[in-house]
């Protein structure tokens, strides 16, 4: 799965949504964080969310790219937003390991020095969409929470990072894709789900959680809401310095919370 050399690592898997084939290189470049695809260089803070809820969906100069959140997580818990360059082959990044843990892991072996946020929290402030309840507060360190009620007792609701890359490795990258049986059972009517590995999805059935591999823990489904959390903020330069705190979170609603703080002025880019 991972290629490494001196100046970058190839990643290969297949897409979660799309199921086709797709390699990520990552490799060290001066200048801003940009994506490649076919041979056209963007820079990240060029990409424009699109409308999607179960993955983020992006577009790069006149192309579109899925489930870049995973990648985005780890990219904004290491502190990534210069001398990286992410060639793309598929419209599709690969789902992996179902988490951020193999994209940290690359990332690292680059062992890119890390920046600041192009992100701050200017002044406190809440942003209310469709339920969902984005709290924002000043303070001289990042932070990012998530509290969601997934309406089933044998799942946590809440998850926390502090900002440390290491606490990010060792407790949130790891956290696994999880969807209900039912979701699971509509993927493979449809063909989609022969390629994805037991290890990298987390099953959420009425009476069973059935997962392979790492241990399954109550809290890993909000541990992965965190991630999806990280990752969506990096898309504006974050996660901010200051606090975030997000009941009920969506990529859609993320995105939409995000711009509408941005036009407040509650948050702020450098």
């Amino acid at each position: 799965m991972m290629a490494p050399s001196a100046s970058e690592v190839v990643l290969d898997g297949r897409g979660m949504h799309t199921g086709c084939a797709s390699r990520v290189v990552l490799r060290r470049s001066p200048g801003p964080a940009r994506f490649v695809v076919d041979g056209v260089a963007t820079q990240l803070g060029e990409c424009v969310a699109l409308h999607g809820e179960r993955a983020t969906r992006i577009r790069i100069g006149n192309a579109e790219l899925l489930t870049v959140e995973h990648l985005f997580a780890a990219l904004g818990a290491l502190g990534i937003y210069e001398s990286l360059e992410i060639e793309v082959s598929d419209v599709e990044l690969p789902l992996l390991d179902g988490a951020s843990h193999a994209y940290a892991t690359a990332l690292a072996a680059l062992n890119i020095a890390p920046t600041s946020p192009r992100l701050r929290v200017v002044r406190d402030g809440v942003v209310e969409i469709q339920g969902s309840r984005y709290a924002f507060a000043t303070g001289s360190a990042r932070s990012v929470s998530v509290d969601i009620d997934f309406g089933d007792p044998r799942l946590a609701r809440h998850a926390e990072w502090n900002g440390d890359p290491a606490d990010f490795m060792e407790r949130v990258a790891s956290a696994r894709t999880f969807a209900p049986e039912s979701d699971v059972n509509a993927l493979m009517e449809a063909g989609l789900a022969s390629h994805v590995t037991k290890e990298s999805v987390v099953v959420i059935g009425a009476h069973s959680i059935l997962s392979s591999g790492a241990r399954f823990t109550s809290d890993e489904p909000a541990r992965h809401k965190l991630l999806d959390l990280i990752g969506d903020l990096y898309l504006y330069g974050g996660p901010p310095v200051g606090r975030v705190s997000a009941e009920k979170p969506g990529h859609s609603r993320t995105h939409e919370a995000m711009q509408r703080a941005l036009a407040e002025g509650i948050v702020e880019r450098r």
